[in-house]
């Protein structure tokens, strides 16, 4: 897959994962048990059917069918239905921040940041529509939310934008992104037609590829220095 650019620097590209126990999937601690795996299952369960039907939407008996087990059960792994939702949303974004922390880790030293930066719009929109139901379920639900469930998600949210300020600012400092640029702006337009993807985009509407390519020229071109 190329990137839309006028200029002949090599193809970027964020290597992509399939689900593993850290993506896709929840948190496994002493997942030998049997009682671990089966919450493990719930959580897997709650973020498909958050991902889909929404904090509104989501109920307890279609988490239980999901994961193939009676409603009543879930109550022995979390006190509530707020409880296995807040679960589900911090890890979508905690493991989004892992994700592209690790993509960025593999890029080439050197790497220009405006290079860096198309990384992770890939790393960002494939994990959000691609490779777990955690991240979807996490941008499409955050402002749904009580407040008094979003707090470790807020956390995560401000450890996940600070990465990308750090991509913004290091790009202006090696002029691949224009001087004039305000960082805080240009990181909340990024985010916010990022995350409205999934609100949007379905394989009827075209392709992953070419939903990225199309994303990463938008960026590039609002970013690049003017000639």
């Amino acid at each position: 897959m190329k990137t839309s650019r006028r200029d002949s620097s090599p193809k970027v590209t964020a290597r992509a994962r399939k689900p593993t126990a850290t993506t896709g999937t929840a948190p496994r601690e002493d997942g030998n048990t049997k009682s671990a795996r089966t919450r493990a299952r719930l959580l897997d369960a709650a973020a498909h059917i958050l991902s889909i039907k929404g904090y509104a939407g989501m109920r307890l008996s279609d988490v239980a069918e999901y994961a193939d087990m009676q409603a009543p059960a879930i109550y022995y792994y979390f006190a509530s239905r707020e409880e296995l939702i807040e679960e589900v949303m911090w890890f979508g974004l905690a493991d989004m921040r892992h994700h592209l922390a690790s993509v960025l880790d593999q890029a080439p030293e050197g790497t220009p940041g405006m290079d860096r930066i198309m990384l992770a719009v890939e790393a960002h929109l494939r994990h959000e529509l691609q490779l777990s139901d955690y991240a979807t379920a996490s941008i499409r639900n955050a402002g749904q939310l009580p407040d008094k469930i979003r707090q470790r998600q807020k956390a995560e949210e401000t450890k996940y934008g600070a990465i990308w300020r750090e991509l913004l600012e290091s790009a202006v400092a090696d002029g691949s992104v224009r001087d004039d640029s305000n960082i805080y702006i240009s990181q909340m337009l990024i985010m916010g037609a990022l995350n409205w993807a999934a609100e949007w985009w379905s394989p009827r509407r075209g392709s992953l590829d070419s939903l990225v390519e199309m994303a990463q020229m938008f960026v590039r071109n609002a970013l690049t220095p003017k000639s």
